[in-house]
């Protein structure tokens, strides 16, 4: 059965983003433009998630949470501007799910909305997107990227960038490639973004092991390459 998702915010562009994204992974989606909207959707679209901004007209998400807190416990994820401690701590108490702070990832927002409806569903309906060779591991879907042991802190595009690369050993990309299949829609730049983002994953994956190694291929691109 397809999952449902409510996108609550009053940017109309950031609700269309989300939708964009989410009916590529085959969400159902609706967006509500503020709080009185969002509590009379979460009763009539009975969402399986809701990602809901605190800044709104009418109701705040404050107030929003609160409402549908009692009478459902559809997950929430709030997405907001605000990142102070206590703003998170709020939301949390209030019965939301996960935290967001804008500008977020959008790639990063899809593994949230997966991870907490993997939770609620009791693991049924995702499954853990992970690679792992020797003292290398990659988690997509928790976004954490572990190095000889250690939790390595890597923003996402980098985190996406060796996880592709390293779920095809040996394949060769081209800048292109990469940009195609990791960027998507959301490269407004040039072939050096690339290059970029793989010096800095080199800087946290060097001389780690003898068994695999992150190999430019000169004149083509870049390769994951597994001995």
């Amino acid at each position: 059965m397809e999952e449902k998702i409510l996108v609550v915010d009053d940017d109309q562009n950031i609700c269309e983003l989300l939708r964009l994204y989410l009916e590529k992974e085959g969400y159902k989606t609706m967006a509500a433009y503020d709080g009185q909207q969002a509590i009379d959707f979460a009763k009539t679209f009975t969402p399986d998630l809701i990602l809901l901004d605190i800044m709104l007209p009418k109701f705040d998400g404050w107030q929003v949470c609160r409402q549908i807190r009692k009478e459902s416990n559809v997950p929430i994820i709030m997405l907001t501007a605000k990142g102070e401690t206590f703003d998170k701590i709020l939301g949390l108490e209030l019965g939301a799910d996960d935290y967001v702070t804008k500008p977020f990832d959008t790639k990063e927002v899809m593994a949230r909305v997966k991870a907490v409806l993997r939770r609620t569903n009791g693991g049924e309906k995702a499954t853990v997107e992970e690679v792992v060779y020797d003292k290398l591991r990659i988690n997509l879907t928790n976004y954490e990227l572990q190095v000889d042991g250690k939790i390595i802190d890597t923003p996402p595009k980098e985190l996406e960038l060796i996880y592709h690369l390293a779920s095809n050993p040996n394949r060769v990309y081209t800048r292109d490639q990469l940009l195609d299949e990791v960027w998507g829609f959301d490269y407004y730049g040039d072939s050096r973004t690339v290059d970029v983002h793989v010096k800095r994953i080199r800087e946290k994956l060097e001389n780690i092991s003898t068994e695999w190694s992150l190999k430019t291929v000169w004149g083509v691109g870049y390769k994951f390459e597994v001995k």
